[in-house]
């Protein structure tokens, strides 16, 4: 009889042992206080590399333009009526170019229709423009299209 008592002794500590064990969370259950929180952790950080894997989300048009316009206005010295209609002429550009890009052709093609957007743009703003502003206009191009050579001009000047 004692080997049967034994084996019933020893059942019953470890199948109490086991409950007890997983009330403090060391069980498989994740209701206690270890597991309860740690798989919480372990979902989160699930769910914060699905978040760093979205697209980031895309800048409206109207608040690049917002930049651009603070820039050029007071160096082109814009009225309203040119800020406006250059703003309007931005806003169409910028979002054409999203459009180019996204659109499922070569590189080659995409850079080819973004020049030939931004050719069109510019002769549409010089349109507008007066001949002191068209002039302040290309030179802001011109240090657009090679930034090293209106750097150390700047630092020259300081």
């Amino acid at each position: 009889m004692k080997p049967i008592q034994s084996i019933f002794i020893i059942a019953f500590v470890l199948f109490f042992s086991n409950a007890i064990s997983a009330q403090f969370g060391n069980g498989g259950y994740g209701n206690g206080y270890g597991n309860g929180y740690g798989s919480n952790r372990r979902m989160n950080n699930g769910m914060d590399q699905t978040r760093a894997q979205e697209k980031p989300k895309e800048i409206p048009a109207e608040v690049t333009v917002g930049k651009i316009m603070e820039r050029i206005k007071p160096e082109l010295i814009l009225d309203a009526l040119q800020e406006i209609a250059i703003s309007n002429i931005l806003v169409e550009s910028i979002k054409t170019q999203g459009m180019l890009i996204k659109a499922e052709v070569s590189q080659v093609e995409k850079i080819k229709n973004i020049q030939a957007l931004s050719e069109t743009t510019d002769r549409k703003i010089m349109e507008l423009l007066n001949k002191d502003q068209k002039e302040k206009y290309i030179a802001m191009n011109e240090e657009a299209k090679n930034p090293k050579k209106s750097k150390s001009k700047k630092k020259a000047k300081q």
